[in-house]
């Protein structure tokens, strides 16, 4: 988790405080109108929610064998079989892919700060590909078996329109 905190002021946020990481650095959102006495608990509460969130996760290349794991037994009945599973860096047209013929899963790095019912989403699709190739209606069938399928492809879809800002 980036130390470097920037906080942006901005007349058109109301009421909420949104943070996230950008560029290697936690950028916070605050209304203008906050008083520096909230300013400063509003960026202490949110980015120790930040902290705590990012620890909670699959930080490591284990933690996410161990992830997928767990949700090819929950929710794909351990039909997939992962060769590997990593973390790399060199993604940035795509949230992950998979060699069927070997069952090796990359993700993009990107990933590693998004909410856990989306990194579920991405890794429950690549698991199906190591089973079903192409996105005909078979694979949908297991693939939008993850929690809340529809809301990840949401917010990826707006992540990646303007998560890049």
């Amino acid at each position: 988790m980036p130390s470097e905190i920037e906080v942006i002021r901005s007349p058109r946020r109301h009421r909420t405080v949104q943070a996230r990481v950008v560029d290697g650095r936690i950028v916070v959102r605050i209304p203008a109108r906050m008083s520096r006495a909230e300013e400063e608990k509003a960026v202490a509460d949110i980015v120790a929610r930040m902290r705590k969130k990012t620890t909670a996760r699959a930080t490591s290349d284990e933690d996410l064998l161990d992830r997928a794991e767990k949700l090819n037994r929950e929710h794909l009945g351990s039909r997939a079989t992962v060769g590997s599973i990593r973390w790399v860096g060199n993604q940035q047209s795509r949230w992950g892919s998979c060699t069927p013929s070997t069952g090796d899963i990359r993700l993009t790095d990107r990933l590693q700060h998004v909410p856990d019912y989306v990194l579920d989403a991405v890794l429950l699709h690549e698991l199906v590909h190591t089973f079903i190739t192409g996105h005909g209606p078979e694979f949908w069938e297991y693939a939008d078996r993850a929690p809340k399928a529809e809301r990840a492809k949401g917010y990826l879809e707006a992540y990646q329109r303007f998560g890049k800002q």
